[in-house]
């Protein structure tokens, strides 16, 4: 009864959310980039409460179910402009119920909450951060894939992922400082540089799976090198 509880507060939080961004978008003229990064960001905040309140992967397949199936609606039917009205074509907003899905599958099978929280800020938090430093200083500009970035906004994620990365593996891994330093690194200029090679979206795929499959390979390498 618990789960069924705490799916309808996650559940009325995410609408909740969406409900906000509509108003910023309608009402305060909000621009559709801005109010879509708002719901990158909150989205991933409220995701970080699924382990601690949803018992196991079919509640949360539940959950992120349900609102893959309103986004895929909400294409058609012209809803969720402060989501969907960005220039430019991108499938972010559909493949991050499902990143999140597969990240808590990863989380359940390895019991390690670092393969959940680490992968999820990640792209929640870092990839804001590269379009906000990228646009306020867009230092030495670069084409990837038809792309464009810069290199300033790749530096900005590299170090929001390594100081997240960093705190988390300490925190949750209880990995030596030199340990957590060097996969932090690692998982740093990897994520940074899936982020730096997607487009259209699906960095909200290669962001997390960079990072998971960093932390699984560390994991392996501290317990049987």
């Amino acid at each position: 009864m618990t789960d069924w509880i705490n799916i309808g507060i996650l559940g009325t939080a995410f609408l909740v959310l969406f409900a906000i961004a509509e108003l910023l978008y309608h009402k305060f003229s909000f621009q559709a980039e801005v109010t879509r990064k708002i719901v990158h960001i909150f989205t991933g905040v409220l995701t970080l409460l699924f382990p601690p309140m949803l018992s196991n992967h079919w509640f949360v397949l539940m959950l992120c179910g349900s609102f893959l199936l309103i986004l895929l609606a909400s294409w058609p039917l012209k809803l969720l402009p402060s989501i969907n009205a960005v220039e430019r074509k991108t499938t972010g907003s559909i493949l991050y119920p499902i990143i999140v899905y597969g990240c808590f599958l990863n989380y359940n099978y390895f019991d390690n909450f670092a393969l959940y929280y680490i992968p999820i800020l990640t792209l929640a938090l870092c990839d804001p951060v590269a379009a906000y430093v990228g646009k306020k200083y867009p230092y030495k500009p670069y084409t990837a894939f038809g792309q464009k970035k810069t290199m300033s906004g790749s530096l900005g994620f590299t170090g929001a992922a390594l100081t997240l990365s960093f705190t988390f593996l300490i925190g949750l891994e209880h990995y030596s400082v030199l340990h957590a330093f060097t996969v932090a690194i690692i998982l740093s200029v990897c994520t940074a540089f899936a982020e730096g090679i997607s487009h259209g979206g699906y960095d909200n795929f290669t962001i997390p799976f960079a990072a998971t499959i960093v932390l699984i390979v560390a994991e392996y390498f501290l317990h049987y090198a």
